[in-house]
Formats: structure tokens, sequence, C-alpha cells
């Protein structure tokens, strides 16, 4: 990473690259894609939540994604939790549950962005999305990465079978449209990427 790299990079980018996470444009390239919507949002005071820490079982590793949200959004208060216990990170709240234990889920407070980057099985995506739908504020952004899952027939009960996450929020992408038979849960809008998902919810 050297210097003249870093002037054609976007904050986000930049952050990615210091802290190195891969959400940024050397892995993932998610933070292009962030940075466009938070970029007009990132000095407000927000309430942030990111499932997955990283690190798998290590209390010690981890945490680059959370350093970088810290940074990028000045005045907000920044929440992490994991499967397995970590350790503390500056400026950050660190806690310790499973996405899938909705008793756990349902001691969260309310949030105006929730990143999910957990476990990435999809069964797992759509219990935790149905838990902490009703915990996003309105106007918030609900946030699914790595939907590439849906496509590996092996892992993460991906493949051809109807509950992927992906073939679960293209059918959740009908109830925007007024004649669907599904009701529209308050949700404005949902943008579909390569490896990520964006669901905006009403203000």
């Amino acid at each position: 990473w050297n210097f003249l790299k870093s002037q054609t990079m976007n904050i986000l980018s930049q952050l990615a690259e210091k802290y190195r996470t891969d959400k940024g444009e050397w892995h993932h390239g998610y933070t292009p894609i962030y940075h466009k919507y938070f970029e007009p949002i990132r000095h407000k005071h927000l309430r942030l939540l990111e499932i997955g820490i990283g690190g798998y079982e290590f209390p010690d590793k981890g945490g680059e994604s959370l350093r970088m949200w810290r940074e990028y959004f000045t005045k907000s208060d920044i929440t992490g939790f994991d499967l397995h216990p970590k350790q503390p990170i500056q400026g950050c709240t660190v806690l310790q549950g499973s996405q899938i234990d909705t008793d756990f889920l349902n001691t969260l407070g309310n949030y105006d962005i929730i990143i999910d980057d957990g476990s990435h099985h999809n069964a797992h995506i759509i219990t935790t999305f149905n838990a902490l739908w009703s915990k996003l504020n309105a106007g918030g952004i609900y946030v699914i990465e790595d939907t590439e899952t849906s496509y590996w027939h092996d892992y993460y009960g991906g493949g051809s079978h109807e509950m992927t996450s992906m073939n679960y929020f293209k059918r959740v992408a009908d109830s925007l449209n007024p004649e669907s038979d599904l009701p529209n849960i308050g949700i404005e809008s949902i943008h579909f990427y390569s490896g990520l998902i964006f669901i905006f919810k009403c203000h």
C-alpha cells in the first residue's frame, strides 16, 4: 500500500487497508459500495451493530472491521458481537452471543445500521434478519455480506434449494410491489450486489 494508491481510494477503503479488514478493495471489494451509502451519514450520531467480529475462536484475533467503522463513523456508537469470547476493543462495545439465539438477540437495543458478517450460513442469515429487522430504526440500513454462500452446494446450506439467503431475499423483494401476495414489512428498497445485499427501511 503506497501513498499514490491511497490518494485514489475513498476514505473507507483507506481505513480498510489500514486495519486489514477483508471488506477492503484488496479482498472482497465491499468498501466502495459501503462508502456510497454511508458517506452522507458518516458524521451523524448513529448506532451500528456488526454481527461477527472475526478471528474464529481466538480471543485476541479479529476486530478489524469494528476498528474501521469506529474511525469512519466519528460520532457513532459501534457494537459487535461474536459467538466466541473476544477481548475488548477500544471505542467499541464487544458482546458474546449467537446470531441464531433469539433470546440473546432480543436483549439488544435498536440500531441505525446492522451488518451481518456472521456465520454466512443461509439459515442463520434468515433467522437473524427476522429477529433483528424490528430492531432497525426507521430509515435504517440492514446489510448482509458474503451472499455467495447461497450457491455453495456443499457448504453453509447453499445450493439450489429454496431457502438460501439469495432466494429468500429475492422473494422479499416481491413484497415491494403492491400486487404481490406478500406483505411489505416496512422495506423501502433492496439493492443487490456481488456478495452484498442492502435493505433500506422506510422512514
